[in-house]
């Protein structure tokens, strides 16, 4: 019989697009004894971890909570809850996330219309706005900001657009929410998911999602309570009824609201987790918070510029918490980041589709978007290119960074 040790995770500087490094303080909630998901005590952290994710969703919705699972439980939850079979529904493609949203519609039995443009590129928002008016749909389903192409596409008038229009907005803003402002109420959108393995350096498990009333009282006209917990008032038959138990958010609603309605046992550490990573958040300050993804930002692309490296999303739809590379002509760019891995310690990412083997996402987001890091991963890089004979400026990209974080020189 195998006898099995401790586990003994090394120690990773993880500068991808996620997951990204979780802060301590999390690791430490995460540690705090078990308690009955129906403990007065646990529902008070519920309750202010609804709070919370309205503040960093910018929003004044009723409902703001997390679903239990990976990010993408939360986009199926919403688009399953949402969608009914044969409704229309756009997505505007981008990059590998509008292929995910328009999967899970397909799977719900949606009459899916795309719009695509080149990786790289986003979509002009008027562009945008005459599609829905053309198609007419539903639901317009579209990411905020696409990891894998380091891109982030503007919302601002297409919400507003949309809710005039009768439309409804379902926004994947996995990557942005927490580094960058996702303005639910300003920008009228109706329903948004978040993640938690990314700008809120939480380990992933749950997916943040905040909706409006417009969602809630569609929700409702497929509510179907399971017979093992309806009471006297609730329908057991509807015409269409939400086909997932699971990810049913007119049942959660009962869940987190206060008839505490059973549905599934919660996932009880990572909700102290979640909490705890919001209240961080939130302690930092939005604004600020925003700030310093974009100081680290600037100062890493700096340092890849002076390197003497190509950025491929340089443009002004540059998402702040991912910087894509270019991977020089005749260089391997896995060797790089398997290097990189092995004898830093440094994880950076590769990508998907037609970017795979085209360039590294490198991730500044969260816990690991610090100074530190950021000259650790450029230092690392110069070191790794050089071993791998690429052309660069060897000691200027470390220079560069330094000037952008303001760094004086020492005197003579």
């Amino acid at each position: 019989m195998t006898n099995y040790r401790e586990i003994q995770a090394p120690l990773r500087t993880i500068m991808t697009p996620g997951p990204v490094e979780v802060d301590p303080r999390v690791l430490r909630a995460m540690s705090t004894p078990i308690l009955g998901q129906f403990d007065p005590a646990f529902t008070t952290m519920m309750n202010e971890t609804m709070d919370m994710l309205r503040q960093v969703f910018q929003t004044n919705n009723k409902w703001a909570f997390p679903i239990d699972g990976t990010s993408r439980s939360g986009l199926e939850a919403v688009l399953c809850s949402v969608i009914e079979p044969g409704d229309r529904v756009l997505v505007p493609i981008f990059g590998r996330f509008g292929h995910l949203l328009t999967e899970i519609a397909e799977r719900c039995g949606a009459d899916v219309h795309l719009m695509e443009c080149p990786w790289g590129q986003v979509f002009d928002q008027q562009a945008v706005i005459e599609e829905v008016r053309r198609i007419q749909p539903k639901v317009l389903a579209i990411v905020h900001g696409e990891t894998s192409t380091g891109c982030m596409q503007p919302l601002d008038q297409i919400g507003p657009a949309c809710r005039e229009l009768g439309v409804l907005t379902v926004v994947d803003a996995v990557a942005t929410l927490g580094g960058t402002p996702v303005k639910v109420d300003e920008w009228q959108l109706d329903a948004v998911i978040g993640g938690t393995q990314k700008c809120l350096s939480v380990p992933s498990g749950m997916a943040p999602i905040t909706y409006n009333e417009g969602i809630e009282k569609l929700l409702l006209t497929r509510k179907k309570v399971e017979r093992g917990v309806a009471q006297e008032q609730d329908r057991l038959e509807v015409r269409v009824p939400i086909r997932s138990n699971y990810f049913d958010l007119s049942q959660l609603q009962d869940y987190w609201g206060p008839r505490r309605l059973n549905h599934h046992t919660e996932a009880t550490s990572m909700l102290y987790a979640l909490r705890e990573g919001v209240r961080i958040v939130l302690e930092e300050g939005l604004e600020a918070r925003f700030e310093r993804h974009r100081l680290h930002e600037r100062a890493l692309m700096a340092g890849i510029r002076g390197m003497g490296l190509e950025l491929f999303n340089d443009v002004p739809w540059k998402a702040p918490m991912v910087t894509c590379v270019k991977i020089p002509a005749a260089i391997n760019g896995e060797s790089v980041r398997q290097m990189l891995l092995e004898q830093f310690g440094i994880e950076i990412a590769s990508s998907f589709g037609p970017l795979h083997g085209q360039i590294w996402r490198i991730g500044t987001m969260g816990y690991s978007c610090r100074k530190e890091n950021v000259l650790f991963v450029l230092s690392a890089l110069e070191a790794v290119l050089i071993r791998h004979q690429a052309k660069i400026e060897v000691g200027r990209g470390m220079q560069a960074a330094l000037d952008a974080y303001g760094v004086e020189r020492a005197a003579n």
